[in-house]
C-alpha cells in the first residue's frame, strides 16, 4: 500500500469523523436551542401573567381609590347640605318675633327651678337683642300678666346664642344653659337620622 493511499484513508476517515462530531454538535445545537426556545416561551408567558396580575392589581387599587374618593366626596356633600340645612334653622329661631316672650319665659322659668332664691344674688344673660325682653321679663312688665317673680335675678349681659337665657349664680356655683341653641342641639341630634334619610332617600 503506498503512502498516498495511506494518508487518503486517514483523511477520508478524519473526513468522516468530524462529519460525525459535526452532526453530533448540530444535534446538540438544536437541542440546546429547542430547549432555550421553549424556557423563553414560558419566560415569556410568566412575564405576560405577571404584567396581567400587575395590571389587574392596579386596576382594582385605582378603582378602590376611586370608589373611596367617591364616598368621600358624597359624604362632604352630605355634610355641607346638612350644616346649610342647620344654618339655614337657626336662622329662623333666631329670627322668632311670634310667641318669642313665651318661649324665653318658659326658658327662664324651667331654669330658676335649678335655684334657690335665698342664698346670693342670681345672673342672666341673653342674646343681645333680646336684652330688653329679658329685663322686661325679670321685671315683670313682659305683658304676659304672669307678673315679677324674679326679684333676686338681674340681667347681666349678653351671651352669643340664638336666643333664651343662660343662668348663674354670682359665684357660677351654678349655672343653667337654657338657650335656644341648647334646646336646639337636642332637637337637632335626635333628628339627624330622620332628616338625613328625607334629605338622602336613604
Amino acid at each position: 500500500m503506498s503512502l498516498d493511499t495511506v494518508v487518503e484513508d486517514i483523511r477520508d476517515e478524519a473526513r468522516a469523523r468530524a462529519d460525525d462530531i459535526r452532526e453530533d454538535a448540530e444535534k446538540q445545537a438544536r437541542s440546546i436551542i429547542s430547549e432555550a426556545e421553549t424556557d423563553a416561551d414560558e419566560i415569556v408567558e410568566e412575564r405576560k401573567r405577571e404584567v396581567e396580575r400587575q395590571i389587574e392589581q392596579e386596576r382594582e387599587q385605582r378603582l378602590s381609590s376611586a370608589k373611596l374618593e367617591a364616598k368621600q366626596e358624597r359624604l362632604e356633600a352630605r355634610r355641607d347640605i346638612l350644616e346649610d340645612v342647620r344654618e339655614s334653622v337657626e336662622e329662623r329661631i333666631v329670627s322668632i318675633e311670634e310667641n318669642r316672650t313665651e318661649l324665653t319665659r318658659a326658658l327662664l322659668d324651667d331654669a330658676a327651678e335649678e335655684f334657690d332664691t335665698d342664698e346670693e344674688e342670681i345672673q342672666v344673660y341673653g342674646r343681645a337683642d333680646d336684652a330688653e325682653l329679658i329685663k322686661s321679663i325679670l321685671a315683670g312688665d313682659d305683658g304676659t300678666g304672669v307678673g315679677n317673680e324674679y326679684d333676686e335675678f338681674t340681667y347681666a349681659g349678653e351671651y352669643d346664642c340664638l336666643g333664651g337665657v343662660v343662668v348663674e349664680t354670682e359665684n357660677s356655683r351654678i349655672r343653667v344653659n337654657n338657650t335656644f341653641d341648647s334646646v336646639f342641639e337636642d332637637v337637632w341630634e335626635d333628628s339627624l337620622r330622620e332628616v338625613s334619610e328625607r334629605l338622602f332617600e336613604e
